[in-house]
């Protein structure tokens, strides 16, 4: 019995999930297909912050993203019954008074002033080095996207809507009329495979670049906080006396193997600041679906007219897929163009 649905989703990271919701919301029917290859999604530290705190400046289209990531977040932790979205103090730690006064010029920017405190916060932990102080960004959270990516396909699972298994691309056959797929006929497939994209002989030459990124989680007991700290590394509390610290940024290796050069960069760079005992528990790596000039890679096939692309997150993927998703579900059921900046033809 050949199985009709409107949509083939490839790929279960933040994008996917995120189109999938506006699937699930808009009464359409679809499946998805995931075999786990692709771990970016999951190491990531899921951190929604609308500001680049390296240079102090506006994360692109920053309010128009959390305006529509947070509300998919806590829809899905409802339905799922799950807690997923965590309010989280970040703070970024001064090297110098250079730093400070170059914050606060930025807190005055109309875009920026809502995200920045104005109030210099105050070292207060005997065992973090910042003689400087911090700044506070607000309006910032976490969501616990490894959490998030189980649930969701335990949830799929349960209503047939999931296949662990690889998409094998060769047994797609596309025409005018619709998509066979083995026993499934769809109107529409979307490949939202992050780096696995590479392997997809449809959108394999789209510029996705890949940055492997690697991730420490330590144990700290003397530590005792409950707020991010971004200084050359990141440190996120979890739970348990357990931190978050990274990340690093390796453009040539495309493994998900951790390697000891990642792990002994983010201990150096983490002991330039932290002053106390710590055991690293676990170590992972994935690659990040990173494009030259940071925008996301959103579009359909030039040929085949029923196969669309949903990538290119970078490192902000918690804030961008709810609001790419929603755009190239406008392209695809409502024929609304999409913006240059994130259609893959800017690079035709």
């Amino acid at each position: 019995m050949m199985k009709s649905v409107d949509y083939i989703v490839v790929g279960c990271g933040l994008a996917s999930i995120a189109f999938c919701e506006l699937l699930r919301n808009n009464k359409k029917s679809f499946i998805v297909f995931d075999d786990n290859s692709q771990q970016s999604s999951i190491v990531a530290a899921g951190l929604y912050n609308p500001v680049i705190l390296k240079r102090f400046s506006e994360v692109w289209k920053a309010k128009e993203q959390l305006n529509l990531a947070l509300p998919v977040y806590k829809r899905i932790e409802q339905d799922l019954k799950i807690k997923i979205d965590y309010k989280l103090r970040i703070l970024r730690r001064f090297t110098s008074i250079k730093e400070q006064n170059l914050w606060f010029n930025a807190s005055d920017k109309p875009k920026l002033e809502p995200y920045l405190s104005t109030q210099l916060v105050k070292n207060t932990n005997e065992f973090i080095d910042a003689p400087f102080g911090f700044g506070e960004v607000l309006h910032a959270g976490r969501i616990e996207t490894e959490k998030l990516i189980h649930a969701y396909k335990t949830f799929l699972k349960e209503n047939q809507s999931f296949v662990e298994a690889r998409f094998e691309y060769q047994n797609l056959q596309v025409s005018p009329h619709g998509l066979i797929y083995n026993d499934i006929n769809a109107r529409q497939v979307v490949f939202a495979e992050g780096f696995g994209v590479k392997n997809n002989p449809y959108f394999k030459d789209i510029p996705l670049n890949g940055t492997k990124g690697e991730v420490l989680i330590i144990k700290a007991p003397q530590l005792n906080i409950d707020y991010g700290i971004k200084s050359s590394v990141f440190i996120i509390p979890l739970e348990n006396d357990l931190y978050a610290v990274g990340a690093t940024y390796n453009w040539t290796d495309k493994s998900n193997i951790p390697t000891e050069e990642g792990k002994q960069e983010l201990i150096n760079k983490l002991k330039t600041f932290l002053q106390c005992e710590f055991e690293v528990v676990q170590h992972l790596a994935g690659i990040r679906p990173t494009v030259k000039d940071r925008r996301p890679l959103v579009g359909q096939h030039a040929e085949y007219q029923n196969l669309y692309v949903l990538n290119g997150l970078g490192t902000r993927g918690v804030m961008i897929a709810p609001y790419v998703a929603q755009k190239l579900y406008q392209l695809i059921e409502n024929n609304t163009a999409l913006d240059f900046e994130i259609n893959i033809s800017r690079f035709n």
